[in-house]
């Protein structure tokens, strides 16, 4: 059903527009800041919200997610992304570093423990952080599951999606020479972290442009281009994460300990056609970890503004919600 003919907009299931009660920048080592901030009920359930990318960065539309008489809501921008400084930098900035400015966020904000919502590269940091931490989750709603495994990679960055969409998949290998083209995560690399400035954001707008049109199953076509600074920030983050496998021990690592997650309880929400995430993944997953539910999401791909996924993520933590209050 086309939006003509009645279907509701992702906005119309989401909380009206939620301000921060506190916002700061802080330092957690290693030279870094990042922002986090706090919104909601201060003394509310919490949840800890964890954008994708890696890059992204955390927007409002986030929280609204959440019911804010119910739910404090903590949202951050991992290490050189959003308002985290230093901007686009890679160094010292590894899965295990996020994992423990979790921790530090936790601790500073006097949380004993929480909820963990993320989606796509949030969920793969989610369910890394659940299997570190499982006797500080509360409850994972995790949206677009990504496990950071080479088969995804491949799927995504060896011409798999390429299939689907063949003409905007040309326009991403043909940047590189023909002979580089056997590793395109390590060709761009070779551009991403160049020097030279105009280079990396020429071809972070174009690494950036494969994902973002890929996203949503409404989308007919590339858009615009990013801002040359989120796309910069975005694309090196991201392909200095997929060059070092996610800084896992092994590949298969996460659905290899997901026994860690035997006493959590959890949503899987996917997109039926993510072409960024298949959902082979979620499936996965869901068949590793008994306590979770897994919700497929008919006519939708992998955006959190998907009309359906946003409904069903709503759904989850008012359940969720009702049920620990």
């Amino acid at each position: 059903m086309d939006k003509a003919a009645g279907q509701k907009s992702a906005a119309s299931y989401l909380y009206p527009r939620i301000d921060p009660f506190d916002q700061r920048m802080l330092s957690v080592g290693d030279g870094h800041t990042v922002y986090v901030e706090q919104c909601g009920n201060p003394d509310g359930l919490p949840v800890v919200v964890l954008h994708g990318g890696p890059g992204g960065g955390c927007s409002p539309s986030m929280r609204r997610y959440f019911d804010p008489a119910i739910y404090r809501i903590v949202l951050f921008d991992q290490r050189g992304c959003g308002r985290s400084r230093p901007h686009a930098s890679v160094t010292d900035n590894t899965t295990w570093h996020l994992v423990r400015d979790i921790e530090l966020i936790r601790e500073t904000l006097g949380i004993d423990k929480w909820a963990v919502f993320g989606g796509s590269w949030g969920a793969t940091l989610a369910l890394i952080y659940a299997e570190a931490h499982p006797d500080r989750t509360l409850h994972l709603i995790l949206r677009g599951v990504f496990l950071l495994t080479q088969a995804e990679l491949d799927w995504f960055y060896a011409g798999g999606a390429g299939r689907f969409w063949p003409d905007l998949w040309r326009r991403f290998e043909t940047m590189i020479p023909e002979d580089e083209r056997d590793d395109l995560i390590a060709a761009y690399h070779r551009r991403l972290f160049s020097g030279d400035m105009m280079t990396e954001t020429r071809f972070a707008r174009v690494w950036t442009l494969w994902e973002n049109t890929l996203a949503s199953i409404d989308n007919d076509g590339p858009g615009g281009d990013s801002p040359a600074e989120y796309a910069r920030a975005f694309a090196r983050l991201e392909n200095h994460y997929f060059t070092n496998k996610g800084f896992l021990e092994h590949d298969g690592q996460i659905l290899a300990q997901a026994d860690r997650l035997a006493g959590i309880t959890g949503l899987i929400v996917q997109g039926r056609y993510d072409m960024i995430c298949p959902p082979i993944s979620a499936d996965a997953l869901h068949r590793a970890w008994p306590k979770s539910t897994l919700k497929m999401v008919p006519r939708a791909g992998h955006a959190l503004s998907e009309p359906g996924i946003s409904a069903a993520l709503v759904a989850e933590t008012d359940r969720f919600g009702r049920a620990s209050a």
